[in-house]
């Protein structure tokens, strides 16, 4: 008798990661997935739990590999040519996209919010632990004196916020990545975020 073929759990989790970028969290059911993954919906719930439990590993699994992960290492340098790596990064992994579905994250903040139950209520989380992250560097900028001692950190950090979601949902129909740049460059210098072109910090 031929032996079952092994379940490759982080090919059913790439699997399921595109179909939610693709087509949303609602549209992707667990008979949706189970088609996709060529298993049985009892077998879906016995390897993931629940389509919540599995939306919560895909999105587990994707945030290391998102372009925005740098802001969450350990930081030892400066701070705003990180901020500007990342979202040159961001813009050029955006305007690369062959299906434009962009960032699961963001497209989920845009499908499911602001209900407050799951999975709306761990995107409304990461999007706020993303908030106090930016906040947390721009701090440390001020202290660093890379920007004004009277700046806003909080004010700062939601406008960076602001800029990096809307460049996911702005690369949906702006496929230039000069373009998508060229919106993150004005905003970061309209905020004094961004070193002049000597590297010094406009504080």
């Amino acid at each position: 008798m031929a032996r079952p073929m092994k379940f490759d759990r982080d090919h059913a989790l790439e699997i399921a990661t595109e179909a939610i970028r693709a087509e949303g969290y609602e549209q992707a059911s667990v008979k949706a997935l189970s088609e996709r993954l060529g298993i049985s919906r009892s077998s879906f719930y016995n390897s993931f739990g629940s389509r919540e439990e599995l939306f919560a590993e895909v999105i587990q699994r994707y945030a290391p590999s998102a372009p925005d992960a740098p802001l969450y290492e350990p930081v030892t340098g400066p701070i705003l040519p990180l901020l500007e790596n990342v979202l040159r990064e961001l813009c050029r992994v955006r305007s690369h996209e062959d299906q434009r579905r962009g960032c699961i994250i963001v497209n989920s903040i845009c499908e499911l919010c602001p209900a407050p139950e799951a999975p709306a209520a761990l995107v409304a989380e990461l999007a706020s632990g993303s908030l106090k992250r930016l906040e947390e560097l721009l701090g440390i900028a001020q202290a660093q004196k890379e920007i004004s001692a009277d700046a806003n950190p909080h004010a700062l950090a939601l406008a960076l916020q602001n800029l990096m979601i809307g460049l996911n949902v702005l690369s949906k129909v702006v496929r230039e990545e000069g373009e998508l740049w060229l919106v993150a460059e004005t905003t970061l210098k309209g905020l004094g975020l961004l070193p002049d072109k000597e590297g010094r910090f406009k504080a």
